[in-house]
């Protein structure tokens, strides 16, 4: 069942099947890391020194983690600035909803809000920030 208001897409006509990787350029490479491996429990797949990278997944979503090169790299404003608003990533129940909102707090990151109704639901969501302001959504469709 779609969420309302989404329109239902033929598969056949599309010219793409989903997101492989996304691509983060981030201001504390290890700390963003540590976030999605030690909070999340994703696994990180690779390195690469020469152009500091990290790339971790979930086992269905990779995550190229870059380390910017600037030691004051601008702050991102969702209402103000061109570029990511936010990457939602799917829980699978309300309870897996809840030990990601739990991991979350307990490992001391910002916390937009916790798991509430999407609109008049059932969904259910929630939004925080990894180590270098990047703004995760983390929801779940029952």
């Amino acid at each position: 069942m779609l969420p309302k208001g989404e329109k239902e897409v033929n598969s056949n006509l599309a010219l793409t099947k989903g997101a492989h990787h996304v691509g983060l350029t981030v201001s504390k490479l290890e700390e963003s890391a540590n976030f999605f491996v030690e909070v999340l429990g994703w696994a990180e797949v690779k390195r690469d020194p020469e152009y500091p990278s990290v790339f971790v997944t979930d086992g269905t979503l990779m995550v190229t983690l870059w380390s910017a090169k600037t030691d004051s790299p601008v702050e991102f404003d969702k209402n103000e600035n061109v570029g990511l608003h936010h990457m939602a990533l799917s829980i699978d129940s309300f309870d897996g909803l809840d030990a990601v909102y739990n991991k979350v707090l307990e490992y001391g990151s910002k916390i937009e809000f916790s798991p509430e109704l999407l609109g008049d639901g059932p969904a259910k969501h929630m939004m925080c920030y990894d180590p270098s302001g990047i703004r995760l959504e983390f929801i779940c469709i029952p």
